[in-house]
Order: C-alpha cells, then sequence, then structure tokens
C-alpha cells in the first residue's frame, strides 16, 4: 500500500512537470508585453558592480582605458533618477532647473564631465546598457577614450518602472 502512495506521488510530480507552461501575453501589435524587473537587495548590490565590468569589456575591446566607479558621479546618478521618476519624464534636466554638470558639482566632483545617459524602462541593467549601445550618442558617452570615472545608480518605482542613469568623466 505504502509502495503505491509513493508511485501515485511521484506521478503526479512527474504529470504536473508536462503541463506546457503559459505562453508570454501578446500586445495589439503582437509583441509579448514587457514583465517588470524588479531589484531586489541582492540584485541592487550586484548591479554596479555587473555594469562596470560590462563596460570595461566593451571598452577593452576597442582598446580604451577602464573606467573606475566614482562616488559622486553615482550620488548624482541617484539624485537624477529619482528626480527623473518625481517629474515623470525622462530628460536631462532636473526640477529645479540642474543640469548633469550641475549635478554632478553639487556631489563634490569636480572633474570634467564627459556625458549623461538616462533611460525609463521595465528592463533589467544589461539590456539598457544593450539598448544604450545601440544607439551612437549614448554609445559614445560610454566609450569615450577620455572618461576615466562612472557613476551609475536608477531608482525603481512600484508600478516596477526603472529610471536610469549613467555618468562619465575624467
Amino acid at each position: 500500500m505504502m509502495n503505491f502512495k509513493v508511485i501515485a506521488a511521484l506521478s503526479l510530480i512527474a504529470l504536473t512537470a508536462c503541463q506546457p507552461r503559459s505562453a508570454p501575453q501578446l500586445g495589439p501589435d503582437g509583441q509579448p508585453l514587457p514583465v517588470a524587473y524588479t531589484i531586489d537587495q541582492r540584485e541592487a548590490a550586484e548591479i554596479p558592480a555587473r555594469v562596470l565590468q560590462q563596460i570595461n569589456t566593451l571598452r577593452a575591446n576597442v582598446g580604451a582605458p577602464a573606467l573606475m566607479m566614482n562616488p559622486q558621479l553615482s550620488a548624482a546618478a541617484a539624485t537624477h533618477s529619482r528626480d527623473m521618476a518625481a517629474q515623470n519624464r525622462a530628460w536631462h534636466w532636473g526640477s529645479d532647473g540642474s543640469s548633469p554638470l550641475d549635478r554632478a558639482r553639487s556631489q563634490g566632483y569636480f572633474g570634467t564631465l564627459v556625458g549623461e545617459n538616462i533611460s525609463e524602462t521595465y528592463e533589467n541593467d544589461i539590456q539598457t546598457l544593450n539598448a544604450w549601445m545601440s544607439e551612437r550618442d549614448t554609445r559614445d558617452v560610454i566609450m569615450d577614450p577620455t572618461a576615466t570615472n562612472l557613476g551609475f545608480a536608477w531608482y525603481q518605482e512600484p508600478s516596477g518602472k526603472v529610471w536610469w542613469t549613467l555618468l562619465a568623466g575624467r
């Protein structure tokens, strides 16, 4: 009797594994709807190093020097990510009229600002980096051979939308 129960339980588990997975929901254009990427504490701790490593790999492929994470630029990026969310628009100007350079200076960065990349998305950090690399103006900020410093931060809304900011400087 005990063997029958064990066989029945194992059979049920095996049949459950055979059920078809649900297909992704499709939008009106026939494309899969985006699934919100949630940044938990573990991911939050890993993202800056992962982005820096990916960028430095890309830069090494073209002979550009590696970037170093800069806490002042990252603080300026975090401030801007949160401010973009509050304004509900991705743009380079703060709600107080501040420019990327103004924000970097207010955080104590006195080097030269190479550029700022921003994004409003439901995608993760690597997908966002890939999107930036596919556009010339944002790729140029990341790949600028004179850049030596990187600031990177984000703000995630409860809805899952992520506001990403990258600052490059020297």
